[in-house]
């Protein structure tokens, strides 16, 4: 019986390679594998881009595209600060008391994969005098 690029022959008639077959699951475990090392490559570059990026314009699509993949852009801004999740990268005084402990900026946006932080974002917290 001879094969062509995963299908067999037999008297004329192509069938596809079997999916239980080893080989067809080595080459697809492989595959899937690279295709996933590429995305993170990408994401990443992507990343690199938007921190370096002068344009309004460029940030949002480059923000939309990564969005169409699941990766989307996280500005806490508002939310209580939450060390485990936020950076702080700096305060802000206020004489507000309901304000202290709240994210008054985002310096540096963060990044979540379908909910899973790729980047944490570094924000300036209010803190009362």
């Amino acid at each position: 019986m001879a094969t062509t690029a995963g299908a067999a022959m037999t008297g004329g008639t192509e069938y596809p390679a079997d999916a239980s077959d080893p080989d067809v699951e080595t080459i697809a475990g492989e595959l899937l594998d690279q295709a996933l090392a590429e995305r993170r490559a990408l994401v990443q570059l992507c990343l690199y881009a938007l921190d370096r990026a002068r344009s309004s314009g460029v940030v949002e699509r480059l923000e939309e595209g990564l969005a169409g993949i699941g990766v989307t852009a996280w500005r806490p801004d508002g939310e209580r600060f939450d060390p485990s999740v936020h950076e702080a990268g700096g305060t802000v005084p206020t004489d507000d008391t309901s304000l202290d402990g709240v994210v008054a900026e985002t310096e540096v946006v963060g990044f979540l994969d379908r909910g899973r932080t790729l980047r944490a974002p570094i924000v300036t917290v209010y803190t009362t005098r």
